[in-house]
């Protein structure tokens, strides 16, 4: 009887060690399946993103000019050449008064007229259509169509003020006017990708919430909006609000084409001055500095926006 139960036991060792050795087998076989179809994307990623921001990063560390055969390196005199420039600064804050105009007027506008299509009867796709042009449209040739409309003497909108008896200005070229046309125009750009995700998001709310609400005494439209569809729409709007403050803060072709950062540096936003600098001053260490500190203020500000409003969004 030992005799036998020692024999079973080896056989059962056998067959655990046996079963051992083929989930090894079977586990490094996952994991090569697995970087074989991780491995392309990794590869692409290093290549396009991960090398490029180690370069602009060792650059910024030096005095590098575009095209120069020889550099220096200089360590943080670049960045504290940033912080000590008021062109900077004031490129900051006009980038941050851009952000501010764009992000809640696109978000509001953009939820209102996703719900007033959504509340709509007929033509639906009409004018889903007519608001996404802006958003599909090359921005370049959208800019300059904007430049016809706000021209100081032969545009439309001048022309409408002054037939209304309203005051009429020269938009794009007075410093008190030219950064907040262009968060206009920015709102404008943005309205339809926000408007077709709120569409999204709507569609995905359950109409039996909206009969609960009914029922528990929520029978008004701004009662249901407050009690169900905000609510419903915390993750779609989460995702809104990030996505058009970083393409907020990326703006830098209506800038370009339009104002080329004036008059006087008002409409001078960080994308646009790392450029100059750059591209046309070649000041290129300077420049890459410039692009850390953007990328360094975009990521914290994109990761302490998800973190809070993340607290105050519901998810199914």
């Amino acid at each position: 009887m030992p005799v036998a139960l020692s024999g079973a036991t080896e056989s059962a060792a056998r067959g655990g060690a046996t079963s051992s050795a083929t989930a090894r087998r079977w586990s490094l076989a996952e994991v090569l399946a697995a970087w074989a179809l991780v491995g392309p994307a990794a590869f692409f990623l290093l290549i396009l993103f991960f090398l490029p921001v180690t370069g602009v990063f060792a650059i910024a560390l030096t005095n590098w000019q575009f095209g120069a055969r020889s550099f220096s390196f200089v360590g943080l005199a670049n960045f504290r050449e940033i912080f000590a420039d008021a062109g900077f600064r004031d490129s900051l804050l006009n980038t941050v008064f851009y952000v501010s105009i764009v992000v809640p007027g696109t978000v509001v506008l953009g939820l209102l007229i996703a719900l007033l299509i959504e509340s709509g009867k007929s033509c639906r796709s009409v004018y889903r259509a007519i608001h996404f042009l802006p958003f599909m449209a090359t921005i370049t040739a959208m800019a300059i169509a904007w430049e016809a409309l706000l021209h100081p003497t032969i545009g439309l909108v001048n022309q409408a003020l002054a037939a209304a008896g309203l005051p009429t200005a020269n938009w794009l070229r007075d410093e008190n006017t030219a950064l907040a046309v262009l968060a206009v125009i920015g709102i404008w750009q943005n309205l339809g990708y926000a408007m077709v995700l709120f569409l999204a998001g709507l569609k995905s709310i359950s109409r039996d919430l909206y009969d609960a609400a009914d029922i528990d005494g929520a029978d008004l439209a701004l009662d249901r909006l407050r009690t169900v569809t905000l609510p419903m729409l915390g993750p779609v709007s989460m995702f809104v609000v990030i996505v058009v403050a970083l393409r907020a803060f990326e703006t830098f072709d209506t800038v370009k084409v339009l104002t080329q950062g004036g008059p006087g540096h008002a409409s001078d936003v960080l994308l646009y001055t790392l450029y100059r600098e750059s591209f046309e001053y070649l000041h290129t260490g300077y420049g890459a500095a410039v692009a850390v500190v953007f990328l360094a203020i975009v990521v914290t500000l994109t990761l302490s926006q998800a973190r809070t409003m993340d607290r105050v969004v519901h998810y199914l």
